[in-house]
């Protein structure tokens, strides 16, 4: 089930539900999703399906890291990108191949933890990892490029807005558990803000604090 006719089929898949990006495409047909799951679910790891990963947290659905990832590189290249909420990392590991540097914060550090080494495992080496409140971003390494973000607040908080550089992107679901939508925001200036919504979206909440 980790062969790759299994892959390409979910990238057919991925293909025909709208995505577009050849390099995104080509980076989730490379990535080895069943790594960054319990083996007991790796026969499903190429389904298009989120899965849960331990903590009341799920591995997103290939479709949605798909279409993120694509819309947050669809302007220009960037250089540098923020990921609020590591998770298993398998986020981190199709964004990373495609910026300059990534910077990645997670609140659960035994999550991380086990992403940081699936990442070095396939030889990832442009990220940086903080283990912090995702909610307030990560201000020391601000400005940046983009900001994505793999879990919800009620709200889109002003900390990650702050922390885009002018013409920066910042991609997030918004909302409570019964209505998320996914949410572009672009910083226009200084204190000006477009926010665009793209879809209707399911993901874990965005939680204040941190777990050891």
């Amino acid at each position: 089930m980790t062969s790759q006719r299994t892959r390409d089929r979910l990238i057919n898949r991925l293909r025909d539900q709208g995505i577009q990006d050849e390099s995104v495409l080509d980076v989730m047909r490379n990535t080895p999703r069943h790594i960054f799951i319990d083996e007991a679910l790796s026969h499903r790891a190429y389904e298009d399906t989120a899965l849960p990963i331990g903590y009341n947290q799920t591995i997103s659905q290939p479709f949605i890291v798909a279409k993120m990832t694509e819309v947050l590189l669809s302007e220009r290249p960037l250089q540098k990108v923020l990921e609020v909420g590591t998770g298993s990392g398998y986020q981190t590991s199709i964004l990373a191949p495609l910026v300059g540097q990534l910077y990645s914060v997670e609140r659960i550090k035994p999550l991380q933890d086990r992403a940081r080494e699936r990442l070095k495992l396939i030889g990832l080496n442009n990220v940086q990892f903080k283990h912090t409140d995702g909610g307030m971003g990560w201000s020391s390494k601000a400005p940046y490029d983009g900001i994505l973000a793999a879990c919800a607040p009620e709200s889109v908080p002003e900390e990650l807005k702050q922390q885009l550089a002018i013409g920066g992107r910042l991609i997030i679901p918004v909302g409570g558990s019964d209505s998320q939508k996914l949410n572009l925001v672009v910083r226009l200036s200084e204190d000006e803000f477009s926010t665009e919504i793209l879809d209707c979206v399911k993901f874990v909440p965005l939680l204040s604090g941190t777990v050891r």
